[in-house]
């Protein structure tokens, strides 16, 4: 699929449907089987989540020569170990023994010289390479130099850490990003990187219920009335109509409202003067990139950016923070939570991203509310497919690009 909306204005009150600009989409119902059926589950395994770049994490996680991550990831049967070489470059390998496929490294993270075996005390070291056998005389033909960690291809992007499970990946990170990464390019991630706070919870629901939740603005008056009740509808948005939608032959992004005539209570103008909240109502939009905000609307509050297939890094004026939905079956999901500021510099400060990162949690406490009920009844055959209307149309768009690689349909 070609890039498509590279241009739009204002949606909001002028009457315009997003769908007229993509009639490729389409604007039928679409179907439900795909978040209860194995069969399609296991297609997304092989075709999907083996095949295309993840984001595992950030470079601050292990900054340092010998610092490690390992990363589980159940949906491709596989554990992914991290390390940053002595030479200073990141790697990552398949976590596993070459001796007799022990799971090599079981904390999820730490700074070592060497891996060492538990189970035989096999020995590698940073760079993979294994370094030592226990009793290498008893074994038949040993070619030591052939028995090292299982490569898996890595790459970083914005500092942003990616890995592809494909041995023989058929494009770059960087071809993979495309035109959503280029939109990023200059957002101060790594100086908004420096405190990080995190929520992980295992849901009863498929990943792409989690997924949807979070591709549209919708909701936000009726699910988010009591945490942020003003601060993303407006009189003249009354339901968080997206200011710019663009999507992307895999990705794609959407720039959110914010009521610029929200009315802050006394907490919030305290954490306004120290600090910035996606909340907030009084950016200053000078500082951020041309790609973010692209439209330069001035009631913008937040860019919406879907990476395929389970990375949100939503990008703001002085905070960002990033989902990702981990498929642990076809009606269980681990979700990630993690939202990031520059480093505090005074009590203040402090309190400011303290208090932000309260109103977040609340926001997402209440995005969770809803996600196992729609999942405990999807299987009852009440309903075959979902209605969407216009400003649902990233939803759609995801639709179309999970069958561009499932295809289940065909």
């Amino acid at each position: 699929m070609a890039a498509v909306a590279k241009e739009h204005g204002s949606a909001t009150g002028n009457g315009k449907r997003w769908h007229d600009q993509h009639p490729e989409l389409g604007t039928a119902p679409v179907p439900i089987e795909p978040y209860i059926s194995q069969e399609y589950f296991n297609l997304e395994r092989e075709r999907i989540f083996r095949k295309v770049w993840l984001n595992v994490g950030r470079e601050e996680e292990i900054p340092q020569p010998g610092n490690y991550l390992v990363k589980d990831l159940p949906v491709c049967g596989a554990s992914i170990l991290l390390v940053r070489g002595k030479d200073g470059r990141l790697r990552a390998f398949h976590n596993v023994c070459s001796h007799r496929s022990n799971k090599l490294v079981w904390d999820q993270r730490g700074s070592c010289q060497m891996f060492a075996c538990k189970f035989h005390g096999w020995t590698y070291g940073l760079n993979g390479q294994l370094t030592f056998v226990p009793d290498e005389e008893s074994f038949f033909d040993l070619k030591k130099g052939e028995l090292g960690l299982t490569p898996v291809a890595a790459d970083v992007w914005e500092g942003f850490i990616f890995i592809n499970l494909d041995p023989q990946p058929q494009e770059s990170l960087k071809e993979y990003l495309g035109e959503m990464g280029e939109s990023l390019q200059g957002y101060p991630f790594a100086e908004y990187s420096a405190t990080c706070y995190r929520w992980t919870t295992e849901l009863h629901a498929n990943w792409k219920i989690l997924k949807d939740a979070f591709q549209e603005a919708y909701h936000v008056a009726f699910l988010h009335k009591r945490s942020i009740p003003d601060s993303f509808t407006g009189k003249n948005n009354p339901f968080s109509h997206g200011l710019d939608y663009r999507l992307y032959p895999r990705h794609r992004k959407m720039a959110v409202y914010g009521n610029m005539e929200h009315q802050p209570t006394p907490v919030e103008k305290m954490a306004f003067q120290f600090g910035s909240l996606v909340i907030r109502n009084d950016f200053s939009l000078s500082n951020l990139p041309p790609g973010v905000n692209p439209t330069k609307d001035p009631s913008w509050a937040l860019d919406l950016n879907v990476i395929f297939p389970n990375f949100f890094v939503d990008v703001s004026e002085g905070t960002y923070f990033t989902y990702n939905m981990w498929p642990l079956a076809v009606d269980r999901t681990l979700w990630e939570v993690r939202t990031y500021y520059p480093q505090p510099k005074t009590a203040g400060q402090r309190f400011s991203q303290e208090y932000s990162k309260v109103i977040f949690r609340d926001v997402i406490m209440e995005d969770c509310s809803t996600l196992e009920q729609t999942q405990s009844v999807l299987a009852s055959g009440a309903k075959s497919h979902f209605v969407l209307q216009d400003q649902e149309i990233l939803i759609r768009h995801d639709h179309r690009v999970h069958e561009d690689f499932v295809g289940f349909y065909r």
